[in-house]
């Protein structure tokens, strides 16, 4: 066996979720937990074809491990092939105990991928008969992205890329005519087309780009309305409403890209939130590119309680470049002058790619 082979082990371990452990030297060790991220997860991910990181797990959630603690300091950018490439202290260079074995949870079945992808925005890709394959933009909307952004513990869905905005993918695509109510626990949830009903080609694979690490939630909220929620050390918590107003608003609804903030509702308007109150204090010009750069006491630094659960009521989407309005469905019948025999075999397929949006019979007469 190679070195640098990693595996998940441990109590309650799965294919895609567990203690983190790689092979050097001809025996198997664990990974320290010092400043192990997201980032350093999405390698462990990507390299067990295991889909998205969701959650990084610390103090060995999965039980201690025994031996050699291989690595310490990992530090991934998230783009590398192997875990072992990132920077890390070297092989057994670390003063940690099996008590900080790290431990990743991955997203398994979906993941997110293509040219200019991030953790939270790329081309949809699914796990199926031990294949990744794409999702066909036909009636992709923002409520199946919804679906998407929550499976891989991203947040709020900001954008439904179409026609391969990422990218082109390749071999199978799996899924076509999806159409998600947004409250689906998973894509394959949705009604669809049947798996692999689709022949069409990859230059309307499907997209989506999610909010990251905040979202809108609540009694009552909407996709641009709601109780305001950040995800930091593995988990969602609310913001304290105190000196919330329409500065801090405005960085929010700008962040979920949801036009302007037109209201700041105070005592937990929506609902009061559960856990941790993470942040408190938020000082905002309105200009920051994220909430989390706003000046705040510190994450979870309060002495707050949920009835004053900071909200946020904004104006709405903006129709942008990769989210554009409805397009106008319509029907082209084609009548050819010349025999059927004379086409291409892929003629429909060409067809397409210069018409999008088309609605038109699968055969030709």
């Amino acid at each position: 066996m190679c070195s640098g082979v990693i595996r998940l082990n441990g109590s309650g371990s799965t294919r895609c979720s567990g203690r983190v452990e790689v092979y050097h030297n001809n025996s198997w060790g664990t990974v320290c937990d010092d400043d192990w991220d997201l980032n350093d997860a999405e390698v462990v991910c990507r390299q067990l074809d295991c889909g998205t990181a969701l959650e990084v797990p610390q103090s060995a959630h999965f039980g201690a491990g025994t031996g050699q603690i291989w690595l310490g300091d990992v530090t991934c950018s998230g783009n590398e092939s192997s875990l072992t490439k990132c920077q890390h202290s070297g092989f057994g260079s670390n003063r940690c105990e099996h008590g900080q074995d790290a431990a990743v949870i991955c997203s398994d079945l979906i993941r997110l991928a293509g040219f200019g992808s991030s953790r939270c925005s790329g081309r949809v890709e699914i796990f199926r008969n031990n294949i990744w394959g794409t999702v066909s933009d036909y009636n992709w909307d923002l409520n199946d992205a919804e679906v998407v952004c929550r499976q891989i513990n991203c947040g709020t869905a900001l954008q439904a890329p179409r026609t391969a905005y990422f990218g082109a993918g390749t071999g199978q695509i799996w899924l076509s005519g999806v159409s998600c109510s947004g409250n689906e626990s998973s894509l394959t949830e949705c009604p669809n087309f049947g798996w692999g009903n689709y022949y069409n080609g990859h230059y309307s694979d499907a997209g989506v780009i999610c909010s990251g690490l905040i979202r809108l939630v609540g009694s009552g909220s909407t996709r641009c309305s709601g109780r305001v929620e950040v995800y930091h050390n593995n988990s969602w918590g609310t913001v304290c409403d105190d000196g919330w107003d329409l500065n801090d608003a405005e960085v929010v609804c700008r962040q979920l890209n949801c036009g302007s903030a037109l209201e700041v509702p105070q005592s937990a308007h929506f609902g009061p939130g559960t856990g941790q109150i993470w942040l408190d204090n938020v000082t905002c010009s309105g200009n920051e590119s994220s909430l989390t750069k706003c000046q705040h006491s510190g994450f979870g630094s309060n002495t707050c309680e949920h009835v004053q659960d900071a909200a946020v009521i904004c104006s709405g989407i903006s129709p942008s470049p990769t989210n554009p309005p409805e397009p106008v469905k319509f029907i082209i019948d084609l009548n050819l002058l010349f025999p059927r025999s004379s086409l291409p075999p892929n003629f429909i397929d060409l067809f397409r790619g210069y018409v999008r949006n088309v609605s038109f019979p699968q055969t030709i007469t």
